[in-house]
């Protein structure tokens, strides 16, 4: 066949700025019969080669002429911001595991089976949909113990127990190694005096705990509702057999409930359990911490957006996502940022010699909050401003590393603002309370400051009496440094002090401050509302209320601006929903079918006829997807193969050689059956059956 014939059979182009692949089959050199080959020398990677690679983790920005300063100061900026929010994210996980572990500890080392009446001592954890808290709960539990030498944790699934000898086997063996290591457990095997026992004989484990001077010995079932309930039965029955031997305690990880757990065992085998019920916080606490703990902390400088902060919770409604799941999430959002933003570098304060001034200032000048800034700067007068920051780039990267500043410090102050209407709602808010995510993502978009939700709190706060309004302005003090704010808490306690004991203030707000009167008129009773007289407490009382209700509004307004407005917020603000959500939920069968329909979206051709439907420059499966799914439910394999062999023909006439075209039908028929797309026919034996429709 002619090459050229055979190319455009394929839908080559013959265009050579194309990068096209080639395999190249180089045979195997045989030498003498029974020869062995040679080994290879390891070669380790010297420092510099090291050295280089961490070096090339960022990929240059800029069309690739930004400097290798610049890209490892991305980086850097990036570990260090990270690794201090991590840090923070740590400390909530320990604090929320703090009071379980506490006590779970405490049960450990106070319950035997002595004060079990001689049954096993059981702690039953309930853990929700948190089930990444029970690892990080035993982990920290096995390193009290073994750093107090009393004992340790052994963790035990479903998966490491189909037997019961096998499950022995497994315990025995964790029980070794978590202290010893795996040399340790083969030491004590071939050490131990006497007769050798197999690998899962309880003696082993007597004779091992002897040694150690065990007094506590926990058997942890991560998840225990997935073991055979056979399988638990005997476990638990031998464990109370040696329980005078081996100082057993039992944990059992539950994900319903305790009733539930109980009612799918035996009762002779509930008989043998004796202890407590503990529960860890659920998990949708700790992300809110989380979530909270990174976006409003004073020393943050990256924020997410509220495209973000959506997906972020979306997925955690959606799923029983762990707190870790959620870090990661956060995590691969700080990571897209200082990956693919060269704006990021001005985050590590850099000298203006090391950056690339030219290719950042044309960055910054291109941005939408740069051209917002300017046409605000004309509309003020200050025109010589603008001209020097479109005409001297050491005068505008200046300008940009202070507005940078700024704008970090707004976003600070939008964040105090969330927490400050949070702390309101808590003593205004009856129904279900708002909580920091909620009001974040209306304070992402700018709408917080003009939300209903915020007019009713002001209406409510007007209505507060004088107990709970103190309590308000103390904890508004605590997040609110404000002279204003402290002014009307000293005017406050002056005037209770002022007040006799009969109770706290109201002011004319309040719904008791209203009376209403009944009037006769030609025989028919009127009913009208009316203020009451107010005291001379109430009356200086509802000042201050509208001191504070004034102060409230204005600092809202004023604070509660929309961070898209601001100068750079490009720079601290990430709010790309793509990177994140196609990472964490990704689509591959839209991707898929959208590659198959339309294949010149992801690849490049010179040819013309590239906006047509179907043609033979595509590739050849995607070719025949399009002819499947213009068909039925059921396809003749013989229609699909004229309709595929007419694509060719039309283009290439005579020049086309049905033995290349039949082999292209063939591989996109097998590549079309190994997506799962098409299937063989039980009814007819010479149809294909569709088994995936597109969309669905």
């Amino acid at each position: 066949m002619d090459p050229d014939g055979f190319d455009d059979a394929l839908g080559l182009s013959n265009d050579k700025s194309q990068n096209l692949g080639a395999y190249i089959y180089q045979p195997q050199k045989h030498g003498k019969a029974g020869e062995r080959p040679s080994k290879r020398r390891k070669v380790s990677a010297s420092g510099n080669e090291k050295g280089h690679t961490d070096g090339q983790r960022f990929v240059p920005l800029l069309s690739g002429d930004e400097n290798a300063q610049s890209v490892q100061l991305r980086h850097d900026s990036y570990q260090q911001l990270w690794s201090e929010q991590e840090h923070k994210i740590q400390a909530i996980l320990e604090d929320v595991d703090a009071g379980v572990l506490t006590e779970v500890s405490s049960f450990v080392r106070d319950t035997s089976p002595q004060t079990c009446n001689g049954c096993i001592p059981t702690a039953l954890v309930t853990v929700g949909s948190n089930v990444s808290s029970l690892s990080r709960l035993l982990s920290r539990l096995n390193d009290q113990l073994i750093s107090t030498e009393e004992g340790s944790v052994v963790v035990l699934e479903s998966g490491d127990a189909p037997n019961l000898k096998t499950a022995l086997k497994n315990i025995i063996r964790a029980t070794v190694t978590n202290t010893d290591g795996n040399d340790g457990y083969q030491k004590f095997l071939t050490d131990r005096a006497g007769p050798r026992l197999l690998g899962y004989d309880l003696d082993l484990l007597h004779d091992y705990v002897q040694r150690k001077g065990t007094k506590k010995m926990v058997l942890a079932l991560r998840d225990s509702e997935a073991f055979d309930t056979g399988l638990l039965t005997d476990l638990l029955s031998l464990f109370k057999s040696w329980i005078d031997r081996i100082p057993f305690t039992v944990l059992l990880g539950i994900s319903t409930s305790v009733e539930l757990f109980e009612g799918r065992l035996p009762r002779s085998c509930v008989a043998l359990l004796q202890g407590k019920h503990f529960e860890v916080q659920e998990a949708g606490n700790c992300v809110d911490r989380i979530y909270e703990s990174l976006q409003t902390d004073s020393n943050t400088k990256l924020w997410l957006g509220r495209n973000i902060t959506s997906t972020l919770f979306e997925n955690t409604s959606d799923y029983f996502q762990s707190p870790e799941a959620f870090s990661r999430m956060v995590k691969y959002a700080y990571m897209s940022h200082f990956f693919a933003n060269p704006l990021a570098v001005l985050f590590a304060n850099p000298d203006p010699t090391v950056l690339s001034r030219g290719k950042l200032c044309e960055v910054v000048r291109n941005l939408p909050s740069f051209r917002m800034f300017c046409e605000d700067l004309v509309e003020e007068g200050s025109t010589k401003q603008v001209r020097d920051m479109l005409e001297n780039d050491e005068y505008l990267l200046q300008e940009t590393i202070s507005c940078l500043d700024a704008g970090q410090q707004r976003m600070r102050s939008i964040f105090q603002a969330v927490l400050a209407v949070h702390a309101c709602l808590q003593y205004t808010q009856n129904t279900k309370k708002a909580t920091v995510s909620d009001l974040s993502v209306r304070a992402l978009s700018g709408e917080l400051s003009d939300s209903t939700l915020v007019d009713e709190m002001m209406a409510t706060t007007k209505a507060l009496d004088s107990n709970k309004l103190d309590e308000l302005l103390g904890r508004l003090q605590d997040i609110l440094p404000n002279g204003q704010l402290g002014a009307i808490q000293v005017d406050l306690k002056t005037l209770l002090e002022t007040c006799p004991e009969s109770g706290p203030l109201r002011s004319g707000y309040n719904i008791n401050s209203t009376v209403t009167t009944t009037t006769v008129v030609h025989s028919r009773v009127q009913l009208s509302k009316g203020k009451a007289e107010l005291s001379e407490q109430d009356f200086e009382y509802t000042k201050i209320i509208d001191q504070l209700v004034v102060f409230l509004q204005e600092y809202l307004t004023e604070t509660l601006i929309k961070p898209q407005d601001m100068f750079l917020h490009e720079a601290f603000l990430f709010d790309l929903r793509n990177p994140l959500k196609e990472t964490f939920a990704p689509r591959p069968r839209f991707a898929i079918e959208r590659a198959l329909a339309t294949p010149f979206d992801y690849l490049l051709s010179s040819s013309d006829a590239t906006t047509t439907k179907i043609s033979s420059k595509q590739p050849a499966t995607a070719i025949l997807y399009q002819l499947y799914l213009e068909s039925g439910a059921l396809v003749n394999v013989h229609d699909l193969w004229q309709a595929f062999n007419g694509v060719f023909e039309n283009e290439k006439g005579y020049g086309c050689d049905d033995r290349v075209v039949m082999s292209l039908f063939y591989s996109a028929l097998s590549e079309l059956k190994t997506f799962g797309v098409i299937k063989n026919s039980r009814k007819k034996t010479d149809h294909l059956a569709k088994s995936a429709w597109m969309g669905l």
